[in-house]
């Protein structure tokens, strides 16, 4: 097992009783369209082998747990308590303010995380972040969303709560990332297609 996943996965059996689910969130690179999604346009992303690993459970309450390996950080509050902050803990929240506003029946949980992509290089640890949080939730809490839909809901998750007008193009990369290949993204329409990537 990676070294990463292993801290990541006892961080979080030093601080929680449950079992948990493991899951990876890509970082990504983008080969044309600088600066060019937010305007619309069109980009050429692909999700690469950088990211950041999760450890999470759900904690049969309304109480978010989380704690960050790289930063040895936590943050711990109820549903009630969301409100914006600062530094990585704004993208948790963000994500489950996001849920919440739609209505959806989100339910506490404990997170332990930590990534072998480096924060701020310019290859999405923002976007991992959120999306990690968002397919972990989606999937134990069963809301059957598409990734299509989660990309667009971290998308606003970092427009709401870091305040970052991002375009589209990182969470989607994220969300949508195929091996071998790139996407070649509309970022008006939000359609996209993938080509073959081939840099052996």
């Amino acid at each position: 097992m990676d070294e990463t996943v292993l801290k990541v996965k006892d961080a979080f059996s030093g601080r929680f009783k449950e079992e948990p689910h493991l899951y990876y969130s890509p970082g990504r690179i983008n080969l044309i369209g600088e600066h060019v999604d937010y305007n619309d346009g069109f980009v050429m992303p692909a999700a690469i082998d950088k990211g950041i690993y999760f450890a999470i459970a759900l904690n049969n309450s309304e109480e978010i747990n989380c704690y960050s390996v790289d930063f040895d950080e936590s943050i711990s509050l109820p549903f009630s308590g969301i409100k914006k902050t600062d530094g990585w803990k704004n993208y948790v929240l963000g994500v489950v303010n996001e849920f919440l506003k739609l209505k959806l029946p989100v339910k506490g949980f404990n997170c332990t995380f930590g990534g072998n992509i480096s924060i701020g290089g310019g290859i999405s640890s923002s976007a991992a972040l959120e999306g990690g949080i968002s397919f972990a939730l989606n999937e134990l809490c069963n809301f059957q969303m598409d990734r299509k839909e989660l990309a667009l809901l971290g998308q606003r998750a970092e427009h709401n709560f870091p305040g970052v007008k991002c375009g589209i193009m990182d969470q989607y990369a994220n969300m949508m990332g195929k091996k071998d290949s790139v996407i070649l993204l509309d970022c008006k329409y939000v359609y996209h297609e993938y080509l073959p990537l081939n840099i052996e």
